[in-house]
């Protein structure tokens, strides 16, 4: 009997860097939302861990046996081992979680198989920063270094999104070492639709001079009739979000055949 797991692309509709911290990390306000598709994984009983990977994107993985799949799966009881299978569909470096969203997926397939450990949110945050939220994969504000997590009015599900990515990896420590330090403010209160028309992401400046072709994707997003077009995470993926899906396709039609992209919907 084989479990299958949609990895959610994790986007950011908001990203406010308020300071950085004695202990090195960044305070943040953030608001995560999840689209409806991504990464595939595939686990099957077997008497010990194996990890395959496969796909798009596997060669972007440096030591695949030694990932955060692996790292999940170590971290959570899930019977004598699971044999699984990751289809890689998502850029690596790219600013939607990728990784994280992945390890959220291994969570909820040891959910449904046997259950998670009261302190499950802890292991979560223990293998990244973005991991507890992608373990329900929802809509939520994240606080501190995103891993508070806080409930928010979704009135956004279903709403056609559109992502790009120049196919160029953007590590996060040199954009969050690029950001200049000032504080703009916190992130608006208010449903999805209000926070994120209000909102901001202060981590794209130093992106853009790490890697300016996000500011053609941002250009071209921005001219193609959506209603909000901006880079997720520490980049170099942006994302547009439309009134129908036709106005999505369209705009995907228009996209250079060079870059990365994905038509889905909110979750």
């Amino acid at each position: 009997m084989s479990l299958r797991e949609t990895a959610y692309a994790k986007i950011n509709l908001a990203l406010h860097v308020r300071r950085r911290r004695d202990d090195g990390y960044h305070e943040l306000e953030t608001l995560f939302a999840f689209v409806d598709a991504g990464d595939e994984l595939v686990a099957r009983p077997a008497l010990r861990d194996r990890l395959h990977v496969m796909g798009e994107f596997a060669d972007g993985l440096d030591n695949p046996f030694d990932n955060i799949v692996a790292k999940a799966l170590s971290a959570l009881p899930h019977g004598d081992g699971w044999d699984v299978t990751l289809d890689k569909r998502l850029p690596v470096a790219a600013g939607l979680g990728g990784g994280s969203a992945d390890a959220g997926a291994v969570f909820r397939l040891a959910r449904r198989a046997h259950g998670l450990p009261d302190d499950w949110h802890a292991r979560a945050a223990k293998l990244g920063a973005d991991v507890p939220a992608c373990v329900e994969s929802v809509a939520c504000i994240g606080r501190g270094t995103g891993t508070e997590l806080e409930p928010v009015a979704n009135d956004l599900a279903g709403t056609a999104v559109l992502l790009v990515n120049p196919r160029i990896p953007l590590s996060t420590g040199p954009v969050f070492k690029g950001w200049d330090g000032v504080d703009r403010g916190p992130m608006p209160e208010g449903d999805l639709r209000t926070i994120a028309l209000a909102g901001r992401n202060d981590l794209e400046a130093p992106a853009l001079a790490l890697v300016p072709q996000v500011s053609d994707v941002l250009g071209v997003l921005a001219r193609s009739g959506a209603w909000l077009a901006r880079m997720s995470g520490s980049g170099a993926t942006c994302f547009a979000l439309y009134d129908n899906a036709e106005q999505r396709d369209l705009a995907h039609s228009t996209l250079p055949p060079a870059w990365w992209t994905l038509c889905g919907s909110l979750r």
